[in-house]
């Protein structure tokens, strides 16, 4: 537990690490999201995509670990129990009950936007209070605006062959 640390942002502690645990209770969902979207997801450009998704997962995993690592110098503790992952985060975790690779993306789509969100709410808690806390948050959040401009090309590429689709007539 970094006392320094503690003592500058003294006034907003219990806010802060509040804020961390609900984006690490956000990241763990959203590692899971797009893990168990990789292992379900079917249809056109699957392949390519369901690589994406795990490289998203990778990243949101290494996310958690970073705001876990900020939440124990502030002297707060993480999150210890998944079962409260869904109760403390903003960003909700939808399950693929529908395996379609264009109804995965867009569930993603929609959780990176909260995440982009939630970010930049965290960036404002903290600007001018923790410098640290600002700098993770901030580098989060470009992070997470990459994510969500994959995906959104992903679906652009998709709504783009569902129009090359309807130009080709058959032979």
């Amino acid at each position: 537990m970094a006392q320094t640390a503690q003592y500058i942002v003294k006034d907003h502690l219990g806010q802060i690490i509040e804020a961390l645990n609900q984006a690490f209770a956000e990241e763990w969902l959203a590692y899971y999201q797009y893990w168990i979207g990789a292992q379900v997801a079917a249809g056109p450009m699957r392949p390519d995509i369901t690589a994406e998704f795990m490289e998203h997962a990778e990243e949101e995993l290494k996310h958690a670990q970073k705001l876990s690592d900020r939440i124990i110098e502030l002297g707060g503790t993480p999150v210890l129990n998944p079962e409260e992952w869904t109760s403390i985060a903003k960003c909700r975790y939808e399950a693929p009950s529908d395996p379609c690779i264009f109804k995965v993306l867009h569930q993603n789509l929609t959780a990176e936007r909260c995440a982009v969100s939630h970010y930049q709410q965290l960036c404002d808690l903290c600007h001018g209070i923790d410098y640290v806390t600002f700098r993770l948050a901030e580098k989060l959040l470009k992070e997470e605006i990459e994510h969500e401009q994959e995906i959104e090309d992903f679906i652009h590429d998709m709504d783009y062959l569902k129009y090359c689709d309807a130009e080709i007539k058959p032979l």
